[in-house]
């Protein structure tokens, strides 16, 4: 038991946060409350972000070994977008973007605690594969962004047009800040994404022995790297943005999730492979 206590003292930072967010939304603090209220959350997402970030980075190196274990990788994703997030909020001001990246994060902070079965890989034979596996997570993790701001945009253009939502947050960036760095985190992770697919290929045969296959995941992931081509394409010769973004950037997350936690979950955890 007493292992669960580091994983669920980030959780509880997290939560907390999130339930003083909520709280604060509901009060409808003075404009002094609120900038107190949230140089505070900025200060509590950083220490979970620092212990957040020690756990994983002692279980994925623990005994000599590089861990690629499903449970891992979702809660490094998740860290990560939390980092973007953090470092976003300074310049953009999106702590409204809270609501939807802090209960994630509270969640899969917990996942390694349970993690049933490790894949480790020997540190001296992976090489250059760590490097691929680091971008291919950032690369999702850039997209998680995306996909939970492409959420904000959708509540906040709807609140702007006096429309119902599911959520009421208190207050926006400009939509056409949102939209502009809704895209530079598109293209940044397209990018890398672009490098991760180049890199699969190479890496299929010298790792597992047998050259990139044409599963599921290999076509979801082709096809989000379609979708989000084709989302690029449409934003600097179209001028797409606002609702036209939003679903498109959704879909190429689905199709992401899709691609790698879906395979991962059915081999890591219902297979047990």
């Amino acid at each position: 038991m007493h292992h669960l206590i580091p994983y669920l003292v980030v959780a509880f930072i997290y939560a907390a946060v999130a339930v003083d967010f909520w709280r604060s939304v509901k009060l409808e603090l003075s404009s002094s409350e609120a900038n107190s209220s949230l140089s505070l959350h900025r200060t509590m997402i950083a220490l979970g972000l620092m212990l957040h970030g020690y756990l994983l980075y002692r279980d994925i190196f623990a005994i000599g070994g590089f861990n690629l274990g499903f449970y891992y990788a979702l809660s490094a994703i998740l860290w990560l977008t939390m980092l973007i997030y953090w470092l976003a909020d300074f310049k953009h001001e999106l702590h409204s973007l809270q609501a939807f990246v802090l209960p994630p994060a509270a969640l899969f902070v917990l996942l390694p605690a349970f993690a049933i079965k490790n894949y480790y890989l020997p540190t001296a034979e992976a090489g250059l594969f760590m490097t691929h596996i680091a971008i291919a997570i950032l690369a999702y993790s850039l997209f998680t962004f995306a996909a939970l701001h492409a959420l904000l945009m959708a509540v906040a253009e709807r609140t702007l047009h006096k429309q119902p939502t599911f959520i009421k947050l208190p207050s926006f960036p400009p939509l056409i800040v949102m939209d502009s760095l809704l895209f530079k985190v598109i293209t940044a992770g397209f990018v890398l994404l672009t490098i991760t697919l180049i890199s699969g290929m190479l890496f299929s045969e010298q790792i597992f022995g047998k050259p990139l296959q044409g599963n599921h995941k290999t076509i979801f992931s082709i096809a989000s790297w379609c979708i989000y081509a084709w989302l690029l394409v449409g934003r600097y010769r179209y001028g797409w943005r606002g609702k036209t973004a939003v679903r498109w950037t959704l879909f190429g997350f689905l199709l992401l999730l899709l691609a790698y936690i879906g395979s991962r979950f059915v081999l890591h955890i219902l297979l047990g492979k």
